[in-house]
């Protein structure tokens, strides 16, 4: 999974170990392109704060993800784990935040809301953040049902590094596409598209959306970043399916974790 403390994206495992080692997953969209203001809202900032470590000291770090519902982000499942890096169904940090609907993280528009809840999926790298409060104002990103088609064109938005070299989380939201290139039960393989070829996730992009566009459509979420190579890179990303998980994440958010 990728760091989610040191960068936005990085492998289901590696990643899971590297966010709380260094506190980065994936960065924010490697060679990527800064989103214009207003553009994609759905697009979340996680920031975790004091975070156990395995010394008994605390650490802070950060993931990316997206409103799914007015009161439910859905990020990576590696972005919540404990001191023994044991992915777990509750904020790890002494306060988890999440940013919504807000491109420039300098500014002040938006949201900014505690995580009081977490559901792990007991398939994939997938986890869903119940907020404090509703979001009403930002219309959440829908859920897809269907895989995506080999060689279908994602976008990906994301708050992480630019590289995987001293990565740090950026303060805009960035984006970019990739290309899938393989399904398997729980990963969708991706690969750079646009506007670079090595177009990629980063540190801190860990949980950030990949979407389908399609014209005025609604954009549909088909995975979450995950796992991958050191950023930017040409290899394939693996990222957390969604789709075929679609169900438990809707019966998930309608019970609110409740079992």
């Amino acid at each position: 999974m990728k760091s989610i403390f040191v960068g936005a994206l990085l492998a289901p495992v590696a990643a899971l170990s590297l966010v709380l080692s260094t506190g980065g997953a994936a960065t924010a969209i490697a060679n990527g392109e800064p989103v214009p203001d207003g553009k994609y809202r759905f697009s979340v900032k996680l920031t975790m704060t004091g975070i156990p470590t395995a010394s008994g000291g605390r650490r802070n770090s950060a993931c990316s993800g997206a409103l799914i519902a007015p009161q439910w982000v859905i990020t990576a499942g590696h972005c919540f784990r404990d001191a023994n890096n044991v992915r777990v169904n509750y904020p790890v940090a002494d306060l988890t935040t999440a940013t919504v609907g807000r491109t420039d993280l300098t500014g002040t528009g938006g949201h900014e809301l505690k995580v009081v809840a977490v559901i792990q999926s007991p398939t994939a790298d997938v986890s869903l953040a119940r907020l404090e409060q509703p979001v009403r104002d930002v219309r959440p990103l829908r859920v897809g049902h269907r895989a995506p088609e080999i060689g279908a064109v994602v976008r990906v938005t994301g708050y992480g590094s630019t590289t995987s070299v001293s990565p740090a989380p950026v303060t805009r939201l960035r984006t970019g596409q990739m290309t899938v290139v393989s399904l398997s039960d729980s990963v969708t393989g991706l690969q750079g598209y646009a506007p670079q070829p090595d177009t990629t996730p980063c540190p801190y992009d860990s949980g950030a959306p990949f979407f389908l566009e399609r014209g005025k459509a609604r954009p549909v979420l088909v995975s979450v970043v995950s796992n991958g190579p050191s950023c930017p890179h040409t290899a394939v990303e693996s990222s957390a399916r969604t789709d075929n998980i679609a169900g438990w994440i809707r019966e998930s958010i309608r019970s609110g974790g409740a079992s």
